[in-house]
């Protein structure tokens, strides 16, 4: 395929592509071009036009992936959350391959406000203050608004004119019935915005549990950490869930891994792997975990019988899927957000995915969001064995 714009990045010499699409997670290319931050053409270096890049850079054989989606995180303006004391915690995933992250609702800002006004003022200045800040160049979507008793379908309507377009963890504030979070959750679709539901025990303060019947009744579009954040449900329950519900089945590091490998284990016998996304559920009492994707993946394919390309699949394009994003695919037309990662240094396995499956973590030697390098060796990953070079740089 020819690009059709002149290149302004080309990363030639790919080992391995993994693309994102569990359909097809390998493809037979070894070059991706890219131009304006969207790629223009996925293929084999010599049937591509590369004259004139900009920015050329070597993967030495390593491989490329789609950039990391965590699909749960919990973000406070200016980086920051008073659960962990850290500045800096986007960045440090930006280092374990993350390039977007989806926010479950901003639920740790100190006096967060309930009263109606308040929740749509803070979701609506969420939101905008992670679209213009763009952390480490990741690319935050917040505004994610925790719902209360109280609201009605105009407040719904009315974030949605500005913006918002998404529904925080119903069951954090004071919805909790089974009736009520259906209603929530019915208005929140009407007017496009994508919900997730908590599922299991409390976290925090003022939250509570949410068993099976408030979930399949609510009928959110995630069922929210389905293995726990951090009790999960009886595992009769999460079968319950997998079996009944067809909405996402959403695995996070922060949870209970014995009830992630379980929903996975259904998830494959229902045949419905396409459900099921990753995110971390951080920062969190459990703490921040830059690489906290990178082992539930690892995990996930050392010990969930699955392929370690399509667990990285979860983590990029099921999870692109389910939210809308243009990201989390290795395809022409779509944003240019992308990880070269290879085997770990000293690694008893040959290749990358071989190393995953054994339970080891890569080596990411660059990180891209549209089309920009936004961080070059990880400082949190073992070394790789290989790593990327940049041949040519703008002048």
């Amino acid at each position: 395929m020819s690009a059709t714009a002149a290149p302004e990045l080309v990363i030639r010499n790919i080992g391995l592509l993994i693309s994102g699409d569990l359909q097809r997670p390998i493809l037979d290319a070894d070059t991706v071009v890219a131009a304006g931050g969207f790629i223009t053409a996925v293929g084999r270096e010599g049937d591509l036009d590369l004259a004139g890049a900009a920015t050329l850079i070597d993967a030495h054989g390593a491989t490329l992936t789609p950039g990391l989606i965590d699909s749960h995180v919990h973000p406070v303006f200016a980086d920051w959350t008073p659960r962990q004391n850290q500045f800096g915690w986007i960045d440090s995933a930006l280092n374990g391959g993350v390039t977007t992250m989806i926010s479950a609702g901003e639920v740790h800002l100190p006096g967060r406000p309930k009263d109606i006004t308040g929740l749509k003022a803070h979701a609506i200045t969420a939101q905008r203050a992670f679209a213009n800040a763009r952390p480490a160049g990741v690319k935050v979507l917040a505004g994610a608004p925790v719902v209360e008793r109280g609201m009605v379908e105009s407040d719904f309507a009315e974030l949605a004119a500005a913006g918002v377009t998404l529904l925080g963890e119903v069951g954090l504030g004071s919805v909790k019935a089974a009736d009520e979070a259906k209603q929530m959750v019915a208005w929140a679709r009407k007017h496009g915005l994508r919900s997730t539901i908590h599922t299991g025990g409390p976290s925090i303060p003022g939250s509570g549990l949410i068993d099976k019947d408030v979930v399949l009744e609510a009928d959110a579009d995630v069922i929210g950490h389905i293995n726990g954040g951090h009790t999960a449900l009886p595992l009769a329950q999460i079968t319950c869930l997998c079996e009944r519900c067809s909405r996402a089945i959403e695995l996070v590091h922060n949870g209970n891994l014995t009830a992630a490998l379980h929903a996975l284990r259904l998830a494959k016998e229902l045949r419905q792997l396409e459900r099921v996304i990753l995110g971390t559920d951080s920062p969190a009492g459990s703490g921040v975990q830059p690489l906290g994707l990178l082992r539930l993946i690892a995990m996930l394919a050392s010990l969930g019988e699955i392929g370690a390309e399509t667990a990285l699949c979860f983590a990029t394009g099921n999870t692109a899927r389910i939210h809308g994003l243009a990201q989390g695919i290795i395809a022409p037309g779509r944003p240019c957000d992308v990880v070269i990662m290879d085997t770990a240094q000293h690694s008893a396995a040959p290749t990358l995915l071989k190393s995953i499956e054994a339970g080891d973590l890569p080596g990411i030697g660059m990180v891209i969001i549209d089309g920009v390098i936004c961080a070059h060796r990880s400082r949190n990953t073992p070394p790789a064995t290989r790593l990327p070079e940049v041949m040519r740089r703008p002048a």
